[in-house]
């Protein structure tokens, strides 16, 4: 018997996508399928979390070397 799930694909470069699993590490159960190197289907009800979660990791490993000293 088949079963359909539903959800969100995203498609992105290979290092967002070892964020967002490592995201779902902490968190279990965003991910539903790690489809291929660049692809995964997320829990449609966690898109936000996972938005907000890879903004807050990305704005905190930004560099500006303006800034730095």
């Amino acid at each position: 018997m088949v079963k359909a799930v539903g959800g969100y694909l995203i498609k992105c470069d290979p290092s967002i996508k070892s964020i967002i699993i490592s995201i779902d590490a902490i968190v279990h159960d965003i991910l539903i399928e790690d489809l291929d190197d660049s692809t995964l289907l997320i829990n449609p009800g966690k898109v936000e979390y996972v938005k907000n979660e890879l903004n807050m990791i990305l704005e905190s490993n930004f560099f500006d070397p303006l800034t730095e000293n």
